[in-house]
């Protein structure tokens, strides 16, 4: 009996997921963001000291802002169209003229974005000579530049705070808003959970603090803007 009524929860199952206990779900082809609590994916992450950043140039990654999703858009205008508001766009209906930074995830302030005079940047969150020195000095080209467009990477950010963060990690910067502090590290986690890239030992401990005043923090989708909701 034991048998058959296995066999039945089984079939159960089946009928109303098409999973067994233990799938995973998903496309199948695991190329999309990782899910789930932000805490336990930093807990997941390979622990080690940094690299040298000797050999490292932005061109390793790829010319700046390419059409990696073939949508003949730059990867710049994609982000700048997903986290702005107001957005008005040239013929083309892709390159981004004017729009709004209505909350900076880095400093809470509301930012106008005038191309050719802005004060905005797209920000790469884990920062490309971080990624280099923990895991993607060993990639092939094609990984790097996938990695640079990637937008679960990138954020539009005020441009003077994020070039005061330089290749900070989380041990050596964090936003000057603390409100956006889980959130901005819970996408580093799902980046680097996502690219397999290592964390150091004080990298690690840092995140691990932040994310402990919000246990409940979920690692973030690429579609999801910088600006808190």
């Amino acid at each position: 009996m034991a048998g058959k009524s296995a066999a039945v929860v089984l079939a159960a199952l089946l009928s109303l997921t098409g999973c067994l206990p233990g799938d995973k779900g998903g496309d199948g082809q695991g190329s999309g963001a990782p899910s789930g609590p932000a805490l336990s994916a930093v807990g997941s992450l390979t622990v080690k000291g940094r690299a040298p950043k000797t050999g490292y140039e932005r061109a390793a990654f790829g010319s700046p802002w390419t059409d990696t999703d073939d949508n003949h858009c730059d990867t710049r205008d994609d982000i700048l169209r997903r986290d702005l508001t107001g957005v008005r766009l040239r013929d083309d209906r892709c390159e981004v003229i004017s729009g709004t930074l209505a909350h900076d995830p880095y400093t809470g302030g509301n930012l106008r974005f005038v191309r050719g005079h802005s004060k905005i940047d797209i920000d790469h969150v884990v920062a490309l000579s971080d990624a280099w020195q923990k895991g993607a000095r060993a990639w092939d080209r094609d990984k790097r530049v996938a990695f640079a467009n990637d937008p679960l990477n990138l954020i539009a950010v005020d441009a003077a705070t994020n070039r005061g963060k330089g290749d900070g990690d989380a041990a050596t910067w964090l936003p000057p808003d603390k409100g956006y502090r889980c959130a901005y590290v819970a996408r580093q986690a799902a980046v680097k959970k996502k690219y397999e890239l290592w964390v150091t030992p004080p990298e690690r401990d840092a995140m691990k603090r932040v994310l402990g005043t919000c246990p409940g923090a979920k690692l973030p989708a690429a579609s999801d803007s910088g600006a808190r909701r």
